[in-house]
């Protein structure tokens, strides 16, 4: 069988580069994915004998890569835009976050982040009634350079099992005496200092859509987050049969009028009552898109927003047409709900 890789995986090189996997459509022989930990002496993850360093930001990542290893950045013609894409030749080992519970529940001892992500894992799963080939650990536990201090990553795979452990989380939210647990507001201004450097958003607004959101949060007061991801049988697209046609930056006000897939990663919007307030004047912009986890829950169906990013031409295999902001690639890019 083909060996396929999704969002969530990470893909460790012949140089010992480890890069994690975005999205679920892929060239011919090519992953695109971005670098995440690589070797360095000064670095501060350590695993068995050798030092590495992490590279945290999304453009960082480019501004690393196009130093280091400018050979894997390529425009890509379906995506039209300049991506990482490692040549699969080049790939000596294949990380999957199931794989990684696998491990982990065989191992005969687990420090104290691998034995919470496994609690969390496990509370989920039970929760939710879903199977253990559905969930699993990514991040740097997956690779074994976490700290103490790391985040838990989790993904579910396939739409069924999401929904079930998203109404399961919701709950278990409700119940006080479970050590899952949503952000303080002290614990949102961390979370906003960090990712301010790569978001644009005021603190304000910031609060008062990622409170609403229930995929990330505490867990035995570490943080936690997790991804939605669809299964292989639920990808109908395969490279190439639609096509992305860069036209502009631009911003716009639209009402969300389905938002059944925003929390999903990649997650989209469907939008109505479009006005494009900067950019080309591009019709119809039916839908607001990302590839980044970050913009999962931020808007929800009969809310008005403003969202800026990138506008594209989306043709699809039968040569239909439609236009979408595509958001998580710049700084700049954000979506608010006018709440």
């Amino acid at each position: 069988m083909e060996n396929k890789f999704r969002e969530g995986d990470f893909i460790e090189t012949k140089d010992d580069l480890i890069f994690d996997v975005k999205g679920l459509i892929h060239p011919p022989r090519r992953i695109i994915a971005f670098i995440r930990y690589f070797p360095s002496e000064n670095g501060d993850r350590k695993r068995l004998e050798k030092h590495y360093g992490k590279v945290y930001s999304l453009s960082r990542r480019y501004a690393w890569l196009k130093e280091n290893l400018p050979e894997y950045l390529v425009y890509d013609p379906v995506f039209d835009e300049v991506l990482c894409e490692v040549p699969d030749e080049d790939v000596k080992k294949h990380y999957t976050p199931v794989e990684t519970v696998k491990r982990l529940l065989k191992a005969e001892s687990l420090d104290f982040l691998e034995f919470k992500a496994l609690e969390l894992v496990s509370l989920l799963r039970a929760s939710a009634n879903i199977p253990w080939s559905a969930i699993g650990i990514s991040g740097s536990l997956m690779v074994g350079l976490h700290t103490p201090n790391s985040d838990i990553d989790l993904l579910v795979y396939g739409s069924d099992n999401c929904r079930k452990v998203y109404s399961a989380i919701k709950n278990l939210l409700e119940d006080s005496s479970c050590p899952l647990k949503p952000y303080s507001l002290d614990e949102l201004r961390q979370l906003f200092d960090f990712r301010s450097k790569d978001t644009l958003m005021n603190f304000e607004d910031f609060a008062k859509v990622e409170s609403r959101k229930i995929l990330q949060g505490k867990f035995m007061q570490t943080d936690y987050y997790i991804r939605f991801v669809k299964d292989w049988n639920e990808i109908e697209e395969n490279y190439g049969d639609v096509r992305y046609k860069d036209v502009g930056y631009g911003k716009i006000e639209a009402t969300v009028i389905d938002d059944s897939e925003s929390i999903f990663t990649p997650c989209t919007y469907k939008i109505e009552n479009v006005k494009v307030l900067e950019g080309p004047n591009a019709e119809p912009i039916l839908e607001v898109a990302s590839f980044r986890g970050r913009f999962c829950e931020q808007a929800r169906k009969g809310e008005k927003i403003v969202a800026q990013g990138k506008i594209e031409q989306v043709t699809k295999k039968d040569g239909a047409t439609y236009y979408r902001l595509l958001i998580g690639n710049e700084p700049t890019d954000y979506l608010i709900p006018k709440l």
